[in-house]
């Protein structure tokens, strides 16, 4: 690598560093009430579109009774059911749920879904995602209910 390049590379890096330290003012000067109502935006956001894809799956599989979730949990909202099998003389109780949330704004600034899936009594998965509000990107978020939701209605496909 010749002088050029480490040359380069160098102005390079300070530019990252400038725009890091920038970023670091902006994210300072943003009072609790900005940061209040930019979480608010996201909620509704991201809770409309968990709504939206929850409603698809229980449309998808007749059975399923959808929720809205309001409440110190977050808001979002849940899609569960109640199956039963008569297997060997036995009935048996198989119970499926999906909730997805985005919590409640705390201190920590930070944009926050989690979801927790359980298919036939069994928990599929329970994830968290989480950005810090003044880098959260909505369209990220909303790529990441589809997925997880996707997810979730591949497996209980599989498993009925």
């Amino acid at each position: 690598m010749n002088f050029h390049e480490r040359l380069e590379k160098a102005v390079e890096r300070g530019k990252r560093a400038g725009n890091e330290k920038a970023r670091a003012q902006v994210e300072a000067a943003m009072s609790e009430e900005e940061l209040k109502r930019l979480h608010s935006q996201y909620r509704l956001e991201l809770s409309e579109h968990i709504e939206k894809c929850l409603h698809e799956v229980a449309y998808q599989f007749p059975g399923f009774r959808f929720e809205t979730v309001v409440g110190d949990r977050g808001w979002g909202a849940a899609i569960s059911r109640d199956d039963l099998s008569l297997e060997g003389g036995k009935r048996l109780t198989f119970y499926s749920r999906l909730e997805m949330t985005v919590r409640p704004f705390s201190h920590l600034h930070v944009l926050e879904l989690t979801a927790k899936g359980t298919i036939r009594n069994k928990e599929t998965y329970n994830r968290s995602h989480y950005h810090s509000l003044t880098k959260a990107d909505g369209k990220s978020f909303n790529e990441l209910i589809d997925l997880w939701v996707l997810e979730y209605a591949e497996q209980y496909a599989a498993s009925v």
